[in-house]
């Protein structure tokens, strides 16, 4: 049986970015669920209107940073203006630097969007990947978009995870093999990502999204 309940109100407006590699059905539908009316949109304009802003992704990292170019810019002035900023999966990987994963194809390097500086690295060859499955989130910092999931279980698809270039980015971990960040955060705390899928990630997934939401509507 389900402990999560929906508010019975809205709580904060979100833009979902549409660069046309989000999930973007499943989010809207998480990001309901806790809270949010969602406006799905393309145009940089929305986001100086909303509560908050999520970045979703699912794809190569060269592919998410060239489909997302012309939005760059907005959406480095909506951190840099200490608006809320949720990157999930790639989003959370183009909320770094720089991937490994277009040196690993032979396309040379791409430049994310470098608000939580440091790079994605692929795992190990002698593990399976991509690391696709359920896995347990272990905390290691306080964060308002991790309250009350320590231990939780979130699923994960990737093949490349993050290194932030300061530990303190690290607000959230998994092991696959190796520790590595399930959620990580800037310095302000105002831009933030998810490794992991929160709107395919049962009631963790949904107390991370409703975290979230109340995160925007107490800005």
């Amino acid at each position: 049986m389900s402990t999560f309940e929906p508010p019975t109100e809205t709580l904060a407006d979100i833009v979902l970015v549409d660069y046309g590699l989000g999930n973007l059905r499943s989010a809207t539908r998480g990001l309901e669920r806790a809270g949010a009316s969602v406006e799905i949109t393309d145009d940089p304009e929305a986001f100086a209107a909303a509560d908050g802003v999520v970045l979703p992704g699912v794809g190569a990292f060269r592919e998410g940073m060239e489909n997302a170019g012309p939005l760059r810019e907005a959406l480095t002035d909506h951190a840099a203006a200490g608006r809320p900023l949720f990157g999930i999966c790639l989003g959370m990987q183009m909320l770094l630097t720089t991937s490994e994963e277009a040196d690993h194809e032979g396309e040379g390097e791409v430049t994310g969007l470098d608000l939580v500086p440091g790079t994605n690295v692929r795992f190990e060859v002698d593990q399976k990947v991509p690391h696709m499955g359920w896995n347990d989130l272990d905390v290691a910092r306080e964060h308002p978009i991790v309250d009350g999931v320590d231990g939780g279980y979130a699923y994960f698809v990737h093949s490349y995870y993050a290194e932030p270039d300061d530990l303190d980015a690290v607000v959230a971990t998994a092991d696959y093999g190796v520790d590595f960040p399930a959620v990580v955060a800037n310095e302000a705390g105002n831009v933030f990502g998810t490794q992991f899928h929160p709107e395919k990630s049962g009631e963790t997934g949904l107390k991370i999204l409703r975290n979230f939401v109340e995160y925007c509507a107490e800005r």
